[in-house]
């Protein structure tokens, strides 16, 4: 028992150790002006780099806030389709059911220049092309089979047996879910929603491509720097990048929670 008490708990500093160790490193290259091997340290520090993120881009307020409401919107969409999706698929038996199920892992199976060329073609002879609609869109769609397989797991796992029960009891089915399903879906609606915002608000190539530059978002201005080889700019870059997920990460879970202790 000692040795597997020992064993797991050297796995987690390990698994602690990896994430922990990269994240210091991105943390001095943000001040570094240069570290050349095989120092173990930099030789001078700077502020170079968060002088080109903060004032580097005179409306770069105005991208990350504008990037963080894309995001959010095709997010919270995202969701909204894929927790009906999951009930459909879990609770339901219909034509065509496996056929859905494998139309919502369409867009990992795809490679994202094939998909991201036809969607573009599509969008093109809708108008939706060079758009924030139409970015909002595509994210949606590469988001939604990560936001069906939370959903869908989650439902599984809590099933409809205490909705039914409600129902029995007199409510409808509105009041069963509101107040009995949703609570327990809570968690998973939050992971979810933090899942689809990160893959939404990381997307560079599609934004790109669907945007037509027209669309300026946080990763199309990060992304070129990181590519640049310049590591102090792309460390600042990253490092904002990491706390604007984690900052938002940690609004869903709260706001997941209220909704738990409301309904």
């Amino acid at each position: 028992m000692r040795e597997k008490h020992r064993a797991a708990k050297t796995l987690i500093w390990l698994t602690a150790s990896l994430i922990v160790l990269p994240l210091m490193v991105l943390l001095v290259w943000c001040f570094a002006n240069r570290w050349a091997y095989p120092s173990l340290l930099p030789e001078n520090f700077s502020l170079r780099g968060l002088e080109q993120v903060l004032f580097g881009y005179h409306d770069m307020g105005r991208i990350v806030g504008s990037s963080i409401l894309i995001s959010v919107v095709a997010a919270v969409l995202c969701v909204t389709a894929s927790a009906l999706a999951a009930r459909a698929v879990v609770f339901y038996d219909f034509k065509g059911k496996r056929i859905l199920e494998f139309l919502t892992m369409m867009p990992v199976i795809i490679p994202a220049t094939v998909f991201g060329m036809g969607i573009h073609m599509m969008f093109i002879k809708g108008g939706l092309n060079h758009t924030i609609t139409g970015v909002i869109l595509t994210h949606i769609v590469v988001s939604l089979p990560y936001g069906v397989k939370i959903m869908t797991d989650i439902t599984k796992l809590y099933g409809r047996n205490l909705e039914e029960q409600a129902m029995v009891l007199g409510a409808n089915s509105w009041q069963s879910f509101w107040l009995v399903g949703f609570p327990k879906l809570t968690p998973g609606i939050a992971s979810a929603l933090s899942m689809t915002f990160i893959i939404s608000f990381s997307q560079y190539f599609l934004t790109l491509l669907i945007g037509g530059g027209r669309v300026k978002t946080f990763s199309v201005v990060m992304v070129p720097f990181i590519q640049s080889g310049d590591k102090t700019i792309a460390a600042n870059y990253s490092v904002l990048f990491i706390l604007i997920t984690f900052i938002v990460f940690l609004i869903f879970d709260k706001i997941g929670k209220k909704a738990r202790c409301i309904a």
